[in-house]
């Protein structure tokens, strides 16, 4: 069973996706520090993924540091150690960037799109039990 939810949309790497499925479930605690994560052969097999694009996804999260290998027990999601709000919204780098050049190309005004993000957080955050804070 995969920790985490990926819906595949046509147009983005299988990888990146995973991998941004896999980051933003450790960002918003849903995996935390030492909960294993799948191996190749599993996320290829739930995913139904080539074993290539898992071990893609799984080496992305190894070189960004959300995961690392532990010997005699495999994979498991890596301690943030002091880790501050300025580096966990810095995992989501690329997703604001791309948010910011579609926000831009629609020529939506900068206070639009954070009422938006403000609605969207505010409703995830009535979801879970006292919300994620920083």
């Amino acid at each position: 069973m995969i920790p985490f939810r990926v819906s595949l949309r046509p147009g983005v790497a299988i990888s990146e996706q995973v991998v941004y499925a896999a980051t933003r479930a450790i960002v918003a605690g849903q995996l935390r520090a030492g909960d294993p994560f799948p191996s190749v052969r599993a996320l290829s097999r739930e995913l139904k993924i080539n074993p290539n694009t898992a071990h893609k996804v799984i080496t992305q999260l190894l070189n960004d540091g959300l995961l690392e290998s532990q010997p005699g027990i495999g994979t498991v999601v890596a301690a943030l150690p002091g880790s501050t709000a300025t580096q966990r919204t810095d995992l989501l780098g690329q997703q604001i960037e791309e948010l910011v050049v579609e926000a831009k190309r629609l020529s939506i005004p900068l206070e639009d799109v954070t009422s938006a993000i403000e609605r969207h957080w505010n409703r995830l955050s009535s979801k879970t039990q006292g919300g994620e804070s920083e």
